[in-house]
């Protein structure tokens, strides 16, 4: 039995390169002189087993940011390019 979930895990592995995200930093970039800037956000994923950076649009940095925070977990799909968060508070 225990060789069947090795196997299984095991695959789901190869199909989802999904990291937990143990650190964010999020920084802003001046552009031309009065141009807009551009906004990056480092993920840290696995303690510094891999980084990914992100480049969200002004309109969504906030969003991303606040549930960040909120959140007490998330996860980054490295394959997909999908940033999960859990335990949302939505009230």
């Amino acid at each position: 039995m225990k060789k069947e979930n090795d196997k299984q895990e095991e695959q789901t592995e190869r199909r989802y390169k999904v990291r937990e995200v143990t650190h964010a930093q999020a920084s802003w970039t001046e552009g031309e002189r009065g141009a807009p800037g551009k906004f990056t956000i480092q993920l840290i994923l696995d303690n510094g087993v891999e980084e990914y950076i992100l480049q969200p649009a002004a309109d969504d940095i906030g969003a991303l940011l606040k549930m960040l925070k909120t959140s007490n977990h998330a996860t980054f799909d490295t394959e997909r390019k999908v940033l999960m968060f859990n335990n949302i508070r939505v009230d």
